[in-house]
């Protein structure tokens, strides 16, 4: 999926129609664990948005809370090398974690994004990887200290180029997670045409 994104830049980059310099890529669920992936591996992504993303997206493997290694692995084996599966049940033994996959899009933009009733997705391990890809980022000069606690629902909280909501309500991906989007990337883009 990701490697199909960087395609499609490839033609935007074609078009003179559009400013291929702020491309961002946005999925949900599996689509969110996709566009964290394109956004590490394609450079040319400026913001990357994960919604609801859950295990081996945004949030944290290691806390071992909602989708595990092991239920993920099952469901979707193709998903993954074979490898993966190995850390069933042991996800402590990770050499990595998904905090430092949100610090690969660094220094461009990351917004991760969770609905309190997703637990299975883990918001607050989803924020966790945020908090603890800030360092990385603040080595290329910024200065983002999210809050150590996650900020209550349906208030966005920025840290550019850092970016979290967790709003109220299911698995799902509404006009409210839009507009926080929209607002980020606004945001974003004006402070970088500043530079």
């Amino acid at each position: 999926w990701g490697w199909g994104v960087s395609r499609i830049i490839d033609y935007l980059e074609t078009d003179k129609a559009i400013d291929a310099r702020k491309v961002i890529v946005v999925g949900h669920s599996r689509g969110g664990k996709a566009a964290l992936w394109c956004g590490a591996q394609d450079r040319r992504v400026a913001i990357a948005v994960s919604n609801e993303s859950g295990n081996s997206g945004a949030k944290i493997s290691r806390r071992n809370f909602g989708e595990t290694v092991e239920i993920i692995t099952r469901s979707f084996p193709h998903w993954f090398v074979p490898g993966y599966a190995a850390f069933s049940n042991n996800e402590e033994e990770l050499p990595i974690d998904q905090h430092m996959l949100l610090a690969l899009m660094a220094p461009r933009a990351v917004y991760v994004a969770s609905a309190a009733d997703d637990s299975w997705a883990d918001p607050k391990g989803q924020y966790l990887a945020l908090v603890a890809a800030q360092p990385v980022f603040n080595l290329f000069g910024f200065k983002t200290s999210l809050p150590g606690n996650m900020p209550p629902n349906n208030k966005q909280v920025i840290q550019l180029p850092l970016g979290f909501h967790n709003r109220d309500g299911i698995h799902n991906m509404n006009l409210f997670d839009w507009k926080q989007f929209v607002k980020f990337a606004d945001e974003y883009f004006k402070n970088n045409n500043k530079k």
